[in-house]
């Protein structure tokens, strides 16, 4: 179309110099279009990256947590009523006799007077029955009386001295109940937690406080169950204040919850401190630090992993082309920041970490970073 185009401008250039200004400008038009139509290379997609090395991938977990008494009692009174005095507090340290509250005691002590004046005429039933039953076998043998009467006594007396049985026994079950009016702490502790105030009518077994005993401190955590399950058979803890790290302690991982926390999906996990520091006071935040067992592999950014053909696998750069490539992985351990890969990678190769979304196989990329 150029080459006729031209032709007829020739055969036209008699027509003057207007007609030659018009080819000129035409041809040159032409020439620009020529030059937009060419395509231009594609641009090399900036991606960032990690050179993979082999080695041990053992780390150190650190977790935050508290300190919590190892054993924590709920003290409650055994009978209810009217609560008519409370001497503990929050903080207080009580030992085992210490009285903590009291219940109004009017109730048990009419029941302690009934039962005081049952035994006692129980007794003097005991007395009559008995001096009864002795001249009965006194008579016998001198056959002043009959085998019949003697049986009556006899049985007399044997219900009589049941009776006193019976009557004793209630008496000691209305002593207990007056001193279950007095709530004792009943252990050496700290009371962290107060449920009821003076003028509370409460029922039998209502706790009233709470009470930490100070035999031992444990440093309690919320814990992964990734976590859990990296971890060695008996791993060795050290715990120290989180505002003051000079103070720690060394623990021994003592109980785990069975049951995930059905809201934040991790495990409650108990560690009791090795002769804790006075300053480790119940409540305090604590920082948790737990060495991982060391295991052959390649550590690689969690950002690195994809997915081909529904396994894991990542990006790998040729230097000498810098195209990427899909490379299938084996991964050993992962964790929201980091991928263990245990087989696929034998250290040296040039791993995509970031950008990986947007790649495909043999597409040109540019090198943002590459650690060695």
């Amino acid at each position: 179309m150029t080459r006729r185009f031209l032709q007829r401008s020739v055969l036209s250039l008699a027509a003057g110099p207007a007609a030659l200004g018009f080819l000129v400008v035409a041809a040159v038009g032409l020439t620009g279009c020529e030059r937009k139509t060419e395509a231009k290379p594609p641009v090399p997609r900036p991606v960032r990256t990690v050179t993979a090395a082999k080695g041990g991938t053992g780390e150190v977990i650190t977790l935050t947590g508290q300190i919590s008494a190892e054993n924590e009692v709920s003290l409650s009174f055994r009978i209810g009523g009217r609560i008519i005095d409370r001497v503990g507090n929050v903080g207080d340290r009580v030992q085992p006799d210490q009285v903590l509250a009291r219940l109004d005691p009017q109730n048990e002590l009419n029941g302690l007077r009934s039962a005081q004046a049952a035994v006692s005429a129980a007794e003097g039933r005991v007395v009559e029955t008995s001096n009864a039953f002795d001249r009965q076998k006194t008579l016998l043998p001198q056959g002043f009386t009959t085998q019949a009467l003697y049986d009556q006594a006899q049985q007399a007396l044997r219900t009589a001295q049941s009776q006193l049985d019976n009557a004793e026994a209630q008496l000691q079950i209305a002593q207990d109940r007056v001193s279950y009016t007095e709530l004792k702490a009943g252990v050496d502790g700290s009371i962290t937690g107060r449920f009821a105030e003076a003028g509370e009518v409460v029922q039998a077994g209502q706790p009233v406080f709470r009470v930490a005993r100070q035999d031992g401190r444990d440093a309690v955590f919320n814990v992964p169950a990734q976590v859990i399950r990296a971890a060695p058979s008996n791993p060795r803890i050290s715990v120290f204040l989180t505002d003051d790290p000079s103070i720690k302690a060394e623990g021994r991982v003592r109980e785990i919850d069975p049951q995930a926390d059905p809201i934040t999906r991790t495990f409650r996990v108990r560690v009791g401190l090795i002769n804790p520091p006075a300053a480790m006071l119940l409540g305090a935040t604590v920082t948790g630090r737990m060495e991982i067992e060391s295991v052959p592999g390649v550590a690689l950014p969690a950002s690195a992993l994809t997915r081909i053909d529904g396994q894991p696998a990542v990006w790998l750069v040729d230097p000498k082309t810098e195209t990427v490539a899909l490379h299938n992985v084996t991964v050993g351990r992962f964790d929201p920041g980091t991928v263990i890969v245990s087989h696929g990678l034998s250290g040296g190769e040039i791993v995509v970490t970031a950008g990986v979304q947007a790649l495909h196989p043999g597409q040109k990329v540019r090198l943002l970073g590459a650690a060695k």
